[in-house]
């Protein structure tokens, strides 16, 4: 379902995107120092769920007429930052004696896989990188449909990105978990939080004033 000339130019873009810093990899990197590998696993697999819906909708055709639509981008940009800066008022708020036993309940890890759900969903970016990037290696060389070879592609990237971020967790995790017995970090877990929602609304707030 996908051409075999385009493969090795399409897997080398995407370990390309991979290894480029981005709102994603901040959430997630974040999420695994603060909490630890558990959550930090949450917050990968909520990635790779909302790229998985990207996909589908990339394939169906319904991110396109949505990308067509400069003021239905500017809405759905200005709701995530709204959405994300929400989210890091709440985090400030939040009390800091509860963070062991959120972590332990696993209630952190089922909060930032919505987080991480809702971030990709509302970030425009993500919705034109489907439109804009994954049709650049569609081949008219190979029997399978636009829309199968889409679906296709998007699936190979959305797995190649869940590995990637497991690894990331796996590696930055193990630092977080000794962290989570200092008691001095545990004061400040949801703080950290809330700053990086902050930035990450901050960032939304910013790609609309290019």
């Amino acid at each position: 379902m996908i051409d075999p000339n385009m493969l090795p130019v399409y897997l080398t873009a995407v370990v390309a995107l991979l290894l480029v810093p981005g709102p994603d990899m901040l959430l997630i990197v974040s999420a695994s120092l603060s909490y630890g590998r558990r959550v930090g696993m949450a917050a990968s697999l909520g990635n790779a769920t909302s790229g998985l819906i990207l996909t589908g909708l990339a394939a169906t055709g319904v991110s396109a007429m949505i990308a067509m639509s400069p003021t239905a981008l500017t809405i759905l940009q200005y709701v995530g930052a709204a959405y994300l800066l929400k989210m890091s008022i709440d985090m400030w708020r939040a009390s800091p004696t509860d963070s062991a036993e959120l972590t332990h309940h696993q209630g952190m890890g089922k909060y930032l896989y919505k987080r991480a759900v809702m971030t990709n969903l509302l970030n425009p970016k993500a919705l034109l990188f489907f439109v804009l990037f994954l049709p650049q290696f569609i081949s008219q060389q190979i029997q399978a449909s636009s829309s199968t070879q889409l679906l296709t592609l998007g699936l190979l990237l959305n797995l190649l990105g869940l590995v990637f971020n497991l690894l990331l967790v796996a590696i930055v995790g193990k630092l977080g978990n000794a962290m989570l017995t200092n008691t001095r970090v545990q004061m400040y877990q949801h703080k950290i939080m809330a700053l990086v929602f902050a930035a990450l609304a901050a960032w939304l707030f910013a790609q609309q004033s290019l």
